[in-house]
């Protein structure tokens, strides 16, 4: 099952470190959505909330890695949707393909967790808005259990991506492995201090959620095939988030000076 012969091949070492940083780079969604759901839980198990939550999405992402070629026969139609004409021009994989829409099961399982990423934003949003009073009763309702169980659940959604890149980009089973381990270790060690700084900033966790929306309509999207391409979404993500550091800077610049009489 496991080759090692790639260890004198250069390239599956430039493989290995290529792949690696892109698992980090989308597993970064990951750590904001384990970190806001943790938020719930009591300080003392946020901490062991965060690894565990990581460690699940390694096995997870492993365990689909062992089954990769089950996980490739995902991307065959297992239905079709009849589309309008009127729309063809919004979905051009339904005018290539003479009106139909194709659902497979990578498709299903993007288009539950997109919903489910919505729904829980929205839940948390509102929260929010709803006053300290109703954030701390639902804080003390949070169950250890139940936040693992909805971290476990997304937790495939958000594999199904990087599973798929791993098995296009490495020839060797062990490359891919290797790369999600290394990838969730670094993710572990930061996960603290995103998830603190998270938590801190009350404004930050806003624009969290409201990325978790963003991604979740991603999601349904590439469910439907019409693909909304990454680096469009990771560019608002990074403007908004340096947008709003910058707000943050000038709020600490403004506490921290001394009013005039």
């Amino acid at each position: 099952m496991f080759d090692f012969s790639w260890f004198a091949q250069p390239d599956a070492w430039a493989a290995l470190l290529t792949l690696t940083l892109l698992e980090i780079v989308l597993g970064i969604d990951n750590i904001v959505f384990i970190s806001i759901l943790v938020d719930r839980l009591p300080e003392e198990q946020r901490k062991k909330g965060r690894i565990i939550g990581l460690g699940l999405a390694m096995i997870t992402r492993l365990c689909l890695l062992a089954t990769i070629s089950w996980m490739m026969g995902l991307t065959a139609n297992l239905f079709s949707i009849p589309v309008h004409p009127i729309l063809w021009n919004m979905i051009p994989y339904a005018a290539e393909h003479g009106g139909q829409l194709g659902i497979s099961g990578k498709g299903m399982i993007l288009l539950a967790g997109g919903f489910f990423l919505i729904w829980k934003a929205t839940k948390e949003i509102h929260h929010k808005l709803e006053g300290e009073s109703e954030t701390h009763a639902s804080t003390k309702a949070a169950t250890f259990g139940a936040i693992m169980a909805q971290i476990a659940i997304i937790d495939v959604v958000f594999s199904l991506d990087s599973v798929i890149t791993a098995a296009g980009m490495a020839d060797h089973l062990s490359v891919m492995m290797l790369a999600v381990v290394i990838s969730i270790g670094v993710m572990m060690v930061a996960a603290g201090s995103i998830g603190d700084f998270v938590s801190k900033h009350p404004s930050i966790k806003m624009l969290a959620l409201s990325f978790l929306i963003l991604i979740g309509t991603a999601l349904i999207a590439e469910g439907f095939h019409f693909a909304i391409p990454k680096g469009y979404i990771y560019f608002a993500m990074a403007f908004s988030l340096g947008v709003e550091l910058l707000n943050l800077k000038i709020r600490s610049k403004n506490t921290g000076s001394v009013p005039r009489p």
